[in-house]
Protein backbone atom coordinates (compact mmCIF):
# COMPACT_ATOMS: atom_id res chain seq x y z
CA UNK A 1 0.00 0.00 0.00
CA UNK A 2 0.99 3.63 -0.45
CA UNK A 3 1.25 6.01 2.50
CA UNK A 4 2.26 9.61 3.18
CA UNK A 5 3.34 10.33 6.75
CA UNK A 6 2.57 13.87 7.89
CA UNK A 7 5.25 16.18 9.24
CA UNK A 8 3.82 15.96 12.77
CA UNK A 9 4.95 12.33 13.01
CA UNK A 10 8.49 11.09 13.34
CA UNK A 11 10.07 9.34 10.37
CA UNK A 12 10.00 6.12 12.43
CA UNK A 13 6.34 5.71 11.41
CA UNK A 14 7.38 5.65 7.74
CA UNK A 15 10.21 3.24 8.57
CA UNK A 16 7.80 0.86 10.30
CA UNK A 17 5.58 0.89 7.21
CA UNK A 18 8.55 0.33 4.89
CA UNK A 19 9.68 -2.59 7.06
CA UNK A 20 6.27 -4.13 6.35
CA UNK A 21 6.94 -3.67 2.61
CA UNK A 22 4.67 -0.66 2.13
CA UNK A 23 5.63 2.40 0.12
CA UNK A 24 5.78 5.23 2.67
CA UNK A 25 6.84 8.79 1.86
CA UNK A 26 7.00 11.67 4.32
CA UNK A 27 5.70 15.21 3.99
CA UNK A 28 9.03 16.46 5.27
CA UNK A 29 11.04 14.31 2.84
CA UNK A 30 9.04 15.59 -0.12
CA UNK A 31 9.59 19.24 0.76
CA UNK A 32 5.96 19.82 1.73
CA UNK A 33 6.71 20.92 5.28
CA UNK A 34 4.43 23.76 6.39
CA UNK A 35 1.98 23.29 3.52
CA UNK A 36 -1.73 23.62 4.18
CA UNK A 37 -3.67 20.44 5.01
CA UNK A 38 -5.68 20.79 1.81
CA UNK A 39 -2.49 20.65 -0.27
CA UNK A 40 -1.29 17.54 1.58
CA UNK A 41 -4.71 15.91 1.16
CA UNK A 42 -4.83 16.76 -2.55
CA UNK A 43 -1.33 15.37 -3.10
CA UNK A 44 -2.27 12.15 -1.32
CA UNK A 45 -5.38 11.79 -3.45
CA UNK A 46 -3.42 12.37 -6.68
CA UNK A 47 -0.67 9.92 -5.66
CA UNK A 48 -3.10 7.31 -4.32
CA UNK A 49 -1.53 7.52 -0.84
CA UNK A 50 -3.27 7.18 2.49
CA UNK A 51 -2.32 9.99 4.86
CA UNK A 52 -1.05 9.14 8.35
CA UNK A 53 -1.22 12.08 10.75
CA UNK A 54 -1.72 13.42 14.26
CA UNK A 55 -3.70 16.34 12.78
CA UNK A 56 -7.30 16.00 13.97
CA UNK A 57 -8.48 18.26 11.14
CA UNK A 58 -8.24 15.22 8.84
CA UNK A 59 -10.93 13.53 10.98
CA UNK A 60 -13.47 16.16 9.91
CA UNK A 61 -15.53 14.19 7.40
CA UNK A 62 -17.27 17.27 6.06
CA UNK A 63 -13.92 18.75 4.99
CA UNK A 64 -12.22 15.44 4.14
CA UNK A 65 -14.96 12.95 3.15
CA UNK A 66 -13.30 9.51 3.50
CA UNK A 67 -14.80 8.22 0.26
CA UNK A 68 -12.75 10.82 -1.65
CA UNK A 69 -9.37 9.60 -0.35
CA UNK A 70 -7.16 6.52 -0.57
CA UNK A 71 -7.36 6.41 3.22
CA UNK A 72 -7.11 8.69 6.23
CA UNK A 73 -5.36 7.47 9.38
CA UNK A 74 -5.58 9.93 12.26
CA UNK A 75 -3.70 9.12 15.45
CA UNK A 76 -5.65 10.54 18.37
CA UNK A 77 -3.40 9.84 21.32
CA UNK A 78 -2.91 11.81 24.52
CA UNK A 79 0.80 11.06 24.80
CA UNK A 80 2.48 12.08 21.53
CA UNK A 81 5.96 10.89 22.46
CA UNK A 82 7.66 8.75 19.83
CA UNK A 83 7.44 5.44 21.76
CA UNK A 84 3.77 5.96 22.63
CA UNK A 85 2.81 6.92 19.07
CA UNK A 86 4.65 3.91 17.66
CA UNK A 87 2.94 1.65 20.17
CA UNK A 88 -0.50 2.99 19.17
CA UNK A 89 0.43 2.75 15.49
CA UNK A 90 1.11 -0.97 15.90
CA UNK A 91 -2.68 -1.43 16.01
CA UNK A 92 -2.79 -0.04 12.47
CA UNK A 93 -0.16 -2.48 11.27
CA UNK A 94 -2.23 -5.38 12.52
CA UNK A 95 -5.31 -4.14 10.62
CA UNK A 96 -3.86 -2.97 7.30
CA UNK A 97 -4.19 -6.33 5.58
CA UNK A 98 -7.59 -7.18 7.11
CA UNK A 99 -9.66 -4.00 7.01
CA UNK A 100 -10.52 -1.60 4.17
CA UNK A 101 -8.51 1.62 4.11
CA UNK A 102 -9.46 3.00 0.68
CA UNK A 103 -12.35 5.40 1.22
CA UNK A 104 -12.19 5.07 5.00
CA UNK A 105 -11.16 7.14 8.00
CA UNK A 106 -9.32 5.30 10.75
CA UNK A 107 -9.19 7.02 14.14
CA UNK A 108 -6.42 5.38 16.15
CA UNK A 109 -6.65 5.76 19.90
CA UNK A 110 -4.59 4.14 22.63
CA UNK A 111 -6.68 0.97 22.83
CA UNK A 112 -8.89 0.95 19.78
CA UNK A 113 -9.17 1.84 16.13
CA UNK A 114 -12.47 3.27 14.88
CA UNK A 115 -13.04 2.79 11.17
CA UNK A 116 -15.50 4.97 9.36
CA UNK A 117 -16.49 4.80 5.72
CA UNK A 118 -19.21 6.56 3.80
CA UNK A 119 -21.94 4.60 5.54
CA UNK A 120 -20.43 2.71 8.45
CA UNK A 121 -18.45 3.03 11.65
CA UNK A 122 -16.72 0.10 13.37
CA UNK A 123 -14.47 -0.39 16.35
CA UNK A 124 -11.54 -2.81 16.23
Amino acid sequence: MLFKVDENLHDDVAKVLRNRRHDAETVYGEGLRGEDDTIIADRCRKEGRAVVTLDLDFANITVYPPENYPGLIVLRVVDQSRPHVLNAFNQVLDLIDREPLQGHLWIVEEHQVRIRGASEQNEK
